[in-house]
Formats: C-alpha cells, sequence, structure tokens
C-alpha cells in the first residue's frame, strides 16, 4: 500500500494544491494598499492629536456618520455620543500615545490594532489616572475618503 510519502505524484499533487490555497489566502501588497496604510496611519496620529486638543469637530471629520465603539467603560456608543462626550466636558483625555502593532488593508477596508496610553482627564470616573489599553480600529473608504466606522478599546488590568 503507498500513502502519500511514498507516492511524488501524490504528494507532489497535495503540495502544489496547498501552495495554491496559501498564496491566495494572502495576496502580495498592491501600490494600493501601501497608500492606503500610510493615509489610516496619518488618520490615527490626527485622531490621537484630536483627543488630546480637546476638538470633536476633527473628530467628527475622521469618523463615518455610522461610526460606532465599545468603550473602555464598557459601553456601546455611536459618534453623536461620543461628540456629546468630548463637548461636554466628560470624556477629556489630556495625554495619549498610541502604537499600532498591527495594520492590514483589504481593499477598502482597513484593520488596525495595537496599545494605547491614555491619561484620563473630564469627568471621567478614573480621571488623573493613567492606564492602558487594547484596541481595535476599523477604517472604510467612504465617499472617496478614509473613515474610522467602528472601534472596540478596552482597559488592560493592572497586574
Amino acid at each position: 500500500m503507498k500513502t502519500l510519502f511514498t507516492c511524488p505524484l501524490l504528494l507532489a499533487s497535495v503540495f502544489g494544491v496547498w501552495t495554491i490555497f496559501v498564496s491566495a489566502q494572502v495576496p502580495p501588497p498592491t501600490p494600493n494598499d501601501k497608500l492606503a496604510d500610510q493615509e489610516v496611519r496619518r488618520l490615527n496620529a490626527q485622531e490621537v492629536d484630536a483627543f488630546v486638543h480637546n476638538d470633536p469637530k476633527a473628530m467628527a471629520q475622521l469618523w463615518s456618520d455610522d461610526f460606532v465603539v465599545t468603550n473602555p467603560l464598557n459601553k456601546f456608543v455611536n459618534k453623536q455620543q461620543v461628540l456629546g462626550m468630548v463637548a461636554s466636558g466628560f470624556l477629556a483625555i489630556p495625554s495619549f500615545d498610541r502604537q499600532i502593532e498591527y495594520l492590514h488593508v483589504y481593499g477598502d477596508t482597513v484593520i488596525v490594532a495595537g496599545s494605547e496610553t491614555v491619561l484620563w482627564g473630564g469627568k471621567m470616573p478614573n480621571a488623573g489616572k493613567t492606564e492602558h489599553l487594547r484596541f481595535t480600529g476599523i477604517w472604510m473608504k467612504q465617499n472617496g475618503r478614509w473613515q474610522q466606522v467602528a472601534r472596540h478599546a478596552n482597559i488592560v488590568p493592572q497586574q
């Protein structure tokens, strides 16, 4: 009885199918992917800057009208609610550092993930505390420009 390893033709066929499957799953980045990567990284930096400068107008430009967030307080909120929290002084972040650890372009969608260190301000229950977060953001190209459509962030518990 021949096994996969003793039949060179069968082994070559299986390896060929596997190679095609793997290469089909992760296409090489295109020039457009590289431009999207650069643009979304730039927009992430603008978002951090908008929070540090308490600028809801800049935030509104970065976020899609249907933007939603599961925030570090474990609340599910939409764009208008977040902008309202910033405008009211409830949500303030005087110091904010974001490290992008993963960014992948999927055509007109970009997934970004990483870590953040924030100093909470405003009327937040944790105002005055510096905390570390993990985040995931989803950006989509809408009407010719990149906008964030969803975000999840959670506080990393102290050990």
